[in-house]
């Protein structure tokens, strides 16, 4: 079984939300006892809802014990920072053209948010800055075209 990079907060997040749907779990239970004693099953809503709840929160109960059982988790403040992209570090960035900064957390596929400004490790622009080094001038190709920028910093947060 092959492992699957995820940082420290991802992994944290993943284990708040199984948390959560352990706790819900004797309640669904107690709502589907509380509709089967409403009597005839096959037009019973509050029954149909039950189940249906359950089954989303089972599965979903699975899928999060998957990712965390395949999960490596990867502390990168532990790490000496050589100022090289790795998964988990922090890289900011500059557009050679406009001079816009940009920065962005590599992480795993699962924590991606663009508008927080986590990339996926699987990502184009996450491949073209993985190995570079601060101080480096990259070229990233992306479904817009390649652009240029500079690697002015990467943290190991």
């Amino acid at each position: 079984m092959e492992k699957v990079p995820m940082t420290v907060r991802g992994e944290e997040k993943l284990r708040k939300e199984l948390e959560r749907l352990l706790k819900l779990r004797p309640q669904i239970s107690e709502a589907i006892a509380e509709a089967r004693e409403l009597g005839d099953l096959k037009e019973n809503a509050e029954y149909h809802a039950a189940r249906e709840e359950q089954g989303i929160c089972e599965a979903q109960i699975r899928d999060i014990e998957y990712k965390l059982s395949v999960a490596q988790v990867i502390d990168v403040t532990k790490m000496d920072n050589q100022g090289k992209v790795i998964f988990g570090s922090t890289v900011t960035l500059v557009d050679v053209d406009t001079e816009e900064e940009k920065t962005y957390q590599i992480v795993g596929d699962d924590e991606a948010d663009i508008k927080a400004g986590r990339i996926s490790v699987s990502s184009p622009m996450a491949r073209g800055l993985i190995g570079k080094m601060e101080g480096d001038e990259v070229s990233i190709t992306t479904p817009g075209g390649a652009k240029d920028y500079d690697i002015e910093k990467v943290e190991y947060l």
